[in-house]
């Protein structure tokens, strides 16, 4: 009877997350993933091209949900724009809110790719999240300058600057293993500091 190749897999997944974890990328080994899943270092391969292939396997999920939820995000503030209640954007389910059922629902991705990432294509993840966030963040008052909005002119680098300090100031909350409801209690904290010298900063 031939073998279940989907239950090597699963074993496989954890292995290679708590090698990953405690050791890393780039000092992580094959081998020690291949005796954690109870498989050779040939069957590992049959699963994965290579260590790269199997990181990316468990924080692709992750990244993907953060993309949603980004999409989704970009798409409230627009709709605010739509109905002309701009303070909407700050009350409720912001960004932040989002972002915490999103990290805590694939919490573990999120340390492997801000603590373990070293190595693979994913080890500027917070660097391009600040990116794509400041990019969208500049096209978002160029819509709103369009639409007769008046809104603050804003110097790349320091919307660069306070967006490097917002996300890490949340991205903590996983750097330390604060739980769920410890992090949602900081995420107040943080709209309070926050929120107020956003509004001032961008204008509206």
């Amino acid at each position: 009877m031939p073998k279940d190749k989907s239950a090597s897999h699963a074993r496989i997944i954890p292995a290679a997350k708590q090698e990953f974890l405690e050791k890393g990328f780039e000092k992580a080994s094959m081998r020690a993933i291949a005796a954690l899943a109870g498989l050779t270092s040939a069957g590992l391969y049959r699963h994965f091209a290579d260590k790269e292939e199997m990181f990316a396997a468990l924080v692709q999920p992750a990244l993907d949900a953060l993309q949603e939820m980004m999409e989704i995000q970009t798409r409230r503030g627009y709709l605010c724009v739509e109905k002309g209640d701009l303070d909407a954007m700050w009350s409720g389910d912001t960004d932040l809110s989002r972002l915490v059922d999103v990290v805590y629902d694939h919490f573990d991705a999120f340390k492997l790719l801000l603590r373990s990432s070293a190595g693979t294509r994913f080890e500027h993840f917070f660097d391009d999240f600040i990116d794509v966030d400041q990019a969208e963040t500049l096209r978002f008052m160029d819509a709103l300058r369009a639409r007769g909005i008046r809104v603050n002119e804003i110097v790349p680098e320091e919307l660069h600057l306070l967006l490097n300090a917002y996300y890490s100031a949340f991205f903590e909350v996983v750097v330390h293993d604060f739980s769920k409801k410890d992090a949602i209690h900081y995420l107040e904290t943080l709209k309070q500091f926050f929120t107020p010298g956003w509004r001032a900063f961008l204008g509206f």
